[in-house]
Formats: structure tokens, sequence, C-alpha cells
């Protein structure tokens, strides 16, 4: 059979082109360690024919697009709790269970919030007020 057209050339290269934009776009994304690697990607090329009323001349559409994996989702803890404004607030558990304290790959001590625990030293005390009566 003799071929219509050579694919590598139609217009002027593009068809040729526009697939190996989109099949570079599918190999990044199997190279990509946050996608699934055994999920199927795909390039489809589209090649719309559209002829005249005498049928004498085709305007020809060439699309290209690639199915691509989605990155791998993430999960993480919140850990809610009232802000100081009385509005809910979220901060993300970091040290694996609430109230627990962690070193991290600095060798620091941090809070389940990943934050420098306060200094105690530093604490200005509480003053409770109290309604003990002096005795004379």
């Amino acid at each position: 059979m003799k071929n219509i057209v050579d694919l590598n050339s139609f217009a002027n290269g593009a068809l040729a082109e526009k697939v190996n934009i989109e099949l570079q776009k599918v190999l990044e994304n199997i190279a990509d360690p946050n996608t699934d690697p055994k999920k199927a990607r795909s390039v489809t090329v589209n090649i719309v024919l559209k002829s005249n009323e005498n049928r004498s001349l085709a305007s020809v559409t060439v699309e290209t697009k690639c199915k691509i994996s989605p990155a791998k989702a993430i999960e993480t803890e919140l850990l809610i709790d009232m802000g100081d404004n009385g509005k809910v607030t979220g901060a993300e558990l970091k040290s694996g269970a609430p109230g627990q304290m962690y070193i991290d790959n600095n060798a620091e001590i941090l809070t389940d919030r990943g934050e420098k625990p306060e200094d105690e030293s530093k604490k200005v005390p509480t003053v409770v007020p109290t309604n003990v009566v002096a005795y004379k």
C-alpha cells in the first residue's frame, strides 16, 4: 500500500513534533517518583478532515494529547484546637502522637507540632487570685 502522507513531514513536521512533545510529557511522568509506576499512560493523535462543498479539498486539523498518571496522594494528620481568638484552628501533627515530643533530624527536641518548646525558666508565673483571708 502506498503512503498517502509521510507522517514525519505532515503539516511541515508539526504532527511529529506534537507527538514528540506529548511523548516527552509521558516519559517525564513515568520518571516522576511521585506517580504510580504501574498506571498506564497514553498519547492520543486525533486527525480531523473536513471537506469543502465540492469535495475536492479537505481541511485537516491535528490534535495531540496525553493521559498521564496523577501524583500519588499524600496523607498527614492535623491537630484540631481552639486559638486565642476562640476560633477553631489546626496544626500539622509532626511527632506521630498528640502531646508527644520528638527529636528531629538536627537532634533538636520539638513539640508535637514541630515547634521548639517554651523555655520553662523564662515563663512568667501566672498569679492565681485566692479567697484566703488572713487571720490576725
